[in-house]
């Protein structure tokens, strides 16, 4: 997305480089996560190395275990080594969490870890006196690792350390469970199961341990509560030439305003946002103004990035601050969630990590976007298209940039020119057969010719595309083998320069796209 911030750069938009990605290993997040964490000497009554949970291969049955409603029992196959293993079932109302209370030193640092299989199976920490760690795998068909740090607080003595599964799936096993850090005095285990029952229903399987049963097994990805089919626009936090907006005078077609953009700090990984001062817009009425969008039943987010954004997330240090600093700028502002809109690469298994840690913190409402260029989407091994797919189960939309970028192969093998609707048709389809729901998929084109340097289409070629892919009409030579009535949507570069154009782009293609069945 175009970044410049001076009056003479008003026709203009950014001319992207096109680099080539390094390909994406076909390793798992979880198996990233569940990599082994050794921790120094720290001079106390026990070694870091040490195993601080008790009866931890279940080899002496729950001993020092407590399973809630019944939901656990030791079974010798399969196992990840020893004799035995624990198999915990969950119910429609129950997620067979297995606990266990273990004592530990304040201030001091802890690696977490267990071999699990099954579906939706979690590992974390609760009482730890700081942020609570979780992770979790929505899938294991062989035994994987989980594997989460964390410090104690200040007068944190003990910590109860947990797995269990999800709602009314099937039953999940555990072997192996270790936590290594300083060791404390000897507790006493609980008698009775460290959380409260659920009592009421939520729609989707979170990534922190839930409290709430679901009404049904969760299988499709979170909607977020927008609209069935949605039109993301992108508000411009600097004057470039085009129309200078407050979040209130954003056009009402606009389902989701990413607020453009984050800036990184000199933390890695960290982002920070301030208002342009050239804009004479106070903090105060854009916090009331992103309030007065919400109560219309709008999702405002923090756009990350952009053509000049230098934030770079490629460790698990960068991957924490980069949520860390989200989190936290969706407190100061209300923001709804994130927009990824990194332009100069990203690594999938650092970002899908920050964001799932994002997720954690933030709860199942956080809305994810995404805005990759169209060279980042042409296979599941992109670096962008690989991290969609990674948190599919928590991502909201991917609205590819289909402009500025040429001609590109398409999901047939043909190559298509850029600025048809061929071209966004075929690259849509590519998204959706590498795995993204077409729930997850949205058309990004710029809202007038000044937006971009190159692709631009007619909102008449936007809205024959989504009929093409939605519905089989309106396409050009390339017919999709399929339709995707569930399409989510268009984006568009900017509400500003969609304002400078007489609302042509949102008035058009908003009013199409909310008419869709």
């Amino acid at each position: 997305m175009e970044r410049a911030s001076h009056a003479n750069q008003a026709s203009h938009a950014k001319h992207r480089s096109k680099i080539v990605r390094r390909a994406v290993a076909g390793l798992s997040a979880a198996a990233v996560i569940g990599t082994g964490v050794a921790l120094v000497d720290m001079g106390t009554a026990s070694a870091a190395g040490t195993n601080l949970a008790a009866n931890s291969g279940f080899e002496s049955g729950l001993s020092n275990w407590t399973c809630t409603a019944g939901s656990g029992a030791t079974v010798s196959s399969p196992v990840h080594s020893g004799s035995a293993a624990l198999k915990a079932t969950p119910s429609s109302s129950d997620t067979a969490q297995c606990s266990q209370v273990v004592s530990v030193q304040p201030n001091s640092q802890y690696t977490l870890s267990a071999w699990v299989q099954g579906s939706y199976v979690y590992l974390g920490a609760t009482g730890t006196g700081g942020t609570d760690p979780s992770t979790w795998t929505p899938s294991a068909s062989t035994y994987q690792q989980l594997s989460v740090n964390f410090s104690t607080g200040a007068n944190t003595h003990s910590v109860t350390i947990y797995t269990h599964g999800w709602y009314a799936q099937p039953a999940y096993f555990a072997d192996d469970v270790s936590l290594s850090g300083p060791g404390g005095t000897t507790t006493t285990p609980p008698t009775t199961p460290p959380t409260t029952p659920p009592t009421t229903p939520p729609t989707t399987p979170p990534t922190t341990p839930p409290t709430t049963p679901p009404t049904t097994p969760p299988t499709n990805p979170p909607n977020s509560a927008i609209p069935k089919h949605a039109v993301t626009g992108y508000w411009q936090n600097f004057n470039n030439g085009a129309t200078v907006q407050t979040i209130a005078q954003v056009q009402n077609q606009y389902d989701i305003i990413a607020v453009a953009f984050a800036d990184a700090t000199t933390t890695p990984g960290a982002v920070s946002f301030t208002l342009d001062p050239a804009l004479n817009y106070s903090t105060a009425q854009f916090k009331a103004d992103i309030a007065a969008k919400q109560a219309a039943g709008k999702k405002v987010i923090i756009s990350v990035g952009g053509q000049n954004g230098t934030i770079s997330v490629r460790d698990s240090a960068s991957a924490t601050n980069f949520a860390n600093s989200v989190y936290s700028l969706m407190q100061t502002y209300g923001f709804n969630g994130v927009d990824i809109d990194l332009e100069n690469g990203i690594d999938s298994t650092y970002m899908s990590q920050a964001l799932r840690s994002l997720s954690a913190k933030a709860g199942s409402s956080l809305i994810i976007t995404m805005a990759p260029q169209t060279i980042d989407m042409l296979s599941a091994g992109s670096d962008y298209l690989a991290t969609a797919l990674k948190i599919k189960d928590i991502l909201t939309v991917v609205n590819t940039q289909y402009y500025n970028s040429g001609s590109m192969n398409g999901c047939d093998g043909g190559v298509y020119s850029q600025g048809s609707v061929d071209f966004i048709t075929t690259l849509a389809c590519t998204a959706i057969q590498a795995g993204l729901d077409p729930s997850q998929v949205g058309i990004g084109t710029p809202a007038s010719s000044s937006a971009a340097s190159s692709g631009y289409v007619s909102p008449t070629v936007v809205n024959n595309a989504i009929d093409c892919l939605t519905k089989g009409t309106g396409c050009g030579t390339f017919h999709p083998s399929t339709t995707w009535p569930t399409l989510r949507g268009a984006m568009t570069w900017s509400t500003n320069w969609d304002a400078s154009a007489g609302n042509t782009w949102s008035n058009a293609v908003g009013a199409h796209v909310h008419a869709l069945p």
